[in-house]
């Protein structure tokens, strides 16, 4: 379940290169503070990856609700 919403969610990234800092920018903006910056495509790629990894997993660890992508639903309900 987690990797298919990676998955969908890194489709869903935007990638821009910024000529006045001569790097790319990427963001899933869906998913608020999910963004990177790298001196490449591929670098810029592999760090928004990261962040969003990190970004899931303390989003699950501290109960938040997490955007459902594409029907992709990674929030654990409380189990009585």
């Amino acid at each position: 379940m987690l990797t298919r919403y990676i998955e969908v969610a890194m489709s869903r990234a935007r990638v821009e290169w910024l000529d006045d800092s001569h790097e790319y920018y990427a963001e899933i903006p869906e998913l608020a503070g999910v963004w990177a910056t790298g001196a490449s495509r591929e670098s810029c790629e592999v760090e928004l990856r990261e962040v969003l990894e990190e970004w899931l997993a303390l989003g699950i660890s501290l109960h938040h609700r997490l955007p459902v992508l594409d029907g992709v639903d990674v929030n654990v309900e409380a189990v009585a």
